[in-house]
């Protein structure tokens, strides 16, 4: 499974005994498994859509709060050492930006304090957080007819499945027509060494590591797509990068924050797209505890 996958890609960035504790777990514990999460000077825990269990200091998981392991600084420190391959000056964007994405699309959160300097860079890490990435095949199968050649928005909440549906329906329209995936975090195709990592489609052209406004704006200029698709909406340079695209005749999916209509709304650049006209339908999803399940869906 590529949980696990993800999963040994975690544990190859952490210190030898942390990583051997991680390894030594069953691999029944794996599933549904969501994020590992470490803080200096307290714990190790892991969780999942329903529950929390925490590392104890013989190496079980446990859903009580005694008896833990306790991650030092310099262990906390050691991943970082890791994440930056040993040079922590060469990853100026990461540390400004406060994550990293490593192998199999795992992204890695960082908090601790930033500098005064412009732009701001974490110099003091305190916790991190690995997000792992799954592809679910057949997760957009009952969805996809339903929104196929129109302009969607995609909504939910943190760990609903917002990455993992939209991975799945770039799959499905990559197969069948030219299709942008501008993956700002590459999150979604997992980009290296010239391929995805990830099934994006047939036809799909990607641009990563790009902001979603300049890549849209790209795809629409060299790569002629009648598609774009792109996660996380969150600025009006995006909104305005859409627009532009739909006035060229491309269709979008994309995904936005947002649980129900009336907290999705509260962003001034997703009410414009929902009231603009421009779009078709806007789905949400389940929640954290069945992510990447289809909800309510709204003609717009």
């Amino acid at each position: 499974m590529n949980g696990s996958t993800s999963y040994r890609t975690i544990t190859d960035h952490l210190p030898q005994k942390l990583r051997d504790m991680l390894l030594s777990l069953n691999e029944g514990l794996l599933h549904g498994l969501m994020e590992v999460r470490l803080r200096s000077g307290g714990p190790v825990y892991f969780v999942y859509p329903e529950r929390i269990l925490f590392l104890g200091r013989n190496g079980e998981l446990r859903s009580d709060s005694r008896e833990l392991y306790i991650v030092s600084a310099a262990e906390i420190k050691a991943i970082l050492d890791r994440l930056c391959h040993f040079s922590v000056h060469s990853c100026p964007s990461q540390l400004s930006q406060g994550w990293f994405v490593i192998g199999n699309g795992v992204r890695v959160g960082l908090a601790g304090m930033y500098s005064s300097t412009s732009p701001p860079v974490i110099t003091d890490l305190s916790s991190l957080n690995f997000r792992i990435s799954r592809e679910v095949r057949g997760c957009a199968d009952g969805l996809f007819p339903q929104i196929y050649d129109r302009n969607v928005i995609i909504c939910g909440g943190v760990g609903s499945g917002k990455t993992t549906i939209l991975r799945e329906l770039c799959r499905l329209n990559g197969s069948l027509r030219k299709t942008a995936l501008i993956d700002e975090r590459n999150e979604i195709s997992c980009f290296c060494d010239g391929a995805p990592r990830y099934d994006v489609g047939l036809m799909t052209d990607i641009l990563v590591n790009c902001t979603r406004s300049f890549g849209i704006s790209s795809a629409v200029r060299t790569m002629s797509p009648e598609l774009i698709i792109c996660d996380e909406i969150a600025s009006s340079e995006d909104t305005e990068a859409i627009v532009s695209g739909i006035a060229c005749g491309v269709r979008f999916i994309v995904t936005a924050h947002g649980e129900n209509m009336q907290e999705a709304c509260k962003r001034p650049e997703l009410r414009y797209l929902t009231e603009s006209g421009l779009f078709h339908r806007i789905v949400f999803l389940k929640g954290a505890s069945r992510p990447g399940e289809t909800g309510e869906i709204i003609r717009l």
